[in-house]
């Protein structure tokens, strides 16, 4: 597996393309109990960091306090590879990216409105431009993944 990425590493482009198009990402905290924990988001690329948001309570914001380094994944299926002839050589066709990096809970109001309002227009961009509920920005919390390291690869 180790030598398929070194043969079929992404290029910058195809990186923040699949970065920019695939709507679930996952991101890894580490629990209290020192285990994983791997939540599928919705995010948003936007200044070289992986924007997401949520609810203001949960697993994954007490996770990121106690401890900010996480993984960020995300990839694209694009096919299986079947062999005709015999029926356990089966591939698969897809792009991924694995992102480690730094996640903070952003509090800036304004930053918090930046990345909601991204978040919106890769989502639901027929609301975009609208206003948010005050009671809705209160339940939501933003967190942004500064990238430490990122590596993309694909099969084809």
């Amino acid at each position: 597996m180790q030598a398929r990425m070194k043969d079929h590493p992404l290029s910058p482009e195809q990186i923040a393309h699949l970065l920019d198009t695939e709507p679930v990402g996952r991101l890894a905290t580490t629990g209290a109990d020192g285990c994983p924990y791997i939540t599928p988001v919705h995010f948003v690329y936007m200044g070289g960091r992986i924007c997401i948001h949520g609810l203001a309570a949960g697993e994954k914001l007490h996770n990121i306090k106690r401890s900010p380094l996480v993984g960020f994944e995300v990839d694209k299926l694009l096919s299986l590879i079947h062999d005709p002839a015999l029926p356990c050589d089966t591939n698969t066709e897809y792009q991924s990216v694995i992102i480690r990096g730094r996640a903070t809970v952003v509090e800036a109001p304004a930053t918090v409105t930046g990345i909601l309002d991204a978040i919106v227009a890769k989502y639901a961009p027929q609301h975009a431009g609208k206003t948010y509920p005050p009671n809705m920005l209160k339940m939501t919390a933003v967190i942004a993944v500064d990238v430490t390291s990122c590596t993309g690869k694909f099969y084809a």
